[in-house]
C-alpha cells in the first residue's frame, strides 16, 4: 500500500497567535524533520498543507501562510487548506486518489484540532492512518469551567480517541521502521 506523510499547519502564522508557546518547539521540530527524512529516504512523498482563511494571520495577504523556518524539505505537493481538514475541498484527497495512496502519516499543528479531524475524515474515507503524536504541536487551552489542559494531556486525550477507532498512535521510530519493511509499498 502507497504511503504518504502529510505536514499540517507548521506555518509561520501560529507564531503569531497569543496562545503561540515556544516550549515544546525544539522536540517537536527535531521529531518532525526525523520523520520527514525518514520518509524523503524511504520514498515516501511528503506533503505540506497549509490552513489559510479570514483569520487575521491565516489570511493569504498576511505574509504568514508559508512553512515554519525549521522545514527545509522542498514538498512532493503543497495544499490550501480552508477548513479543519485536509482532505475535503483542498484538492489533496484527488492528488491522493491519483496516485492510489491509501496510507496516510498524520504530522502538524495543532494536535486535536487539524491533525485528528484530518485523522478522523481519513479513517472514514478508508484510508490507513499512522498518527504521529510526537511529531504534532499543540498547546495548553482553558476549559469554560476554568480548569487548564496542557498541551501533554490534550495530545494525551487526542491519542485515546483516536487509538484502535481512527488511527494506529505510533512514534516517529515506529513509522520509519515499519517504512523499512519489505510489504510497505512506495509511493
Amino acid at each position: 500500500m502507497s504511503a504518504a506523510l502529510l505536514v499540517i499547519d507548521v506555518q509561520q502564522s501560529f507564531e503569531h497567535r497569543p496562545y503561540w508557546d515556544t516550549h515544546d518547539l525544539p522536540e517537536f521540530s527535531r521529531r518532525l524533520n526525523q520523520l520527514i527524512a525518514g520518509c524523503e529516504a524511504a520514498g515516501i512523498p511528503v506533503v505540506n498543507i497549509l490552513h489559510a482563511d479570514n483569520d487575521d494571520v491565516f489570511r493569504k495577504d498576511s505574509g504568514w501562510v508559508k512553512p515554519m523556518a525549521f522545514l527545509r524539505h522542498t514538498p512532493m505537493a503543497t495544499f490550501e487548506k480552508h477548513v479543519h481538514n485536509a482532505l475535503t475541498e483542498s484538492g489533496l484527497l484527488q492528488w491522493l486518489n491519483e496516485r492510489n495512496i491509501r496510507h496516510l502519516i498524520i504530522s502538524g499543528i495543532r494536535t486535536e484540532q487539524c491533525c485528528e479531524t484530518t485523522t478522523r475524515v481519513a479513517s472514514d474515507l478508508g484510508f490507513t492512518v499512522d498518527f504521529v503524536s510526537e511529531a504534532t504541536l499543540t498547546f495548553a487551552m482553558t476549559h469554560a469551567n476554568g480548569t487548564v489542559y496542557s498541551a501533554a494531556e490534550i495530545k494525551a486525550r487526542t491519542e485515546l480517541v483516536l487509538a484502535g477507532r481512527f488511527a494506529r498512535i505510533c512514534s516517529v521510530a515506529q513509522v520509519l521502521a515499519d517504512l523499512k519493511k519489505p510489504e510497505v509499498a512506495h509511493a
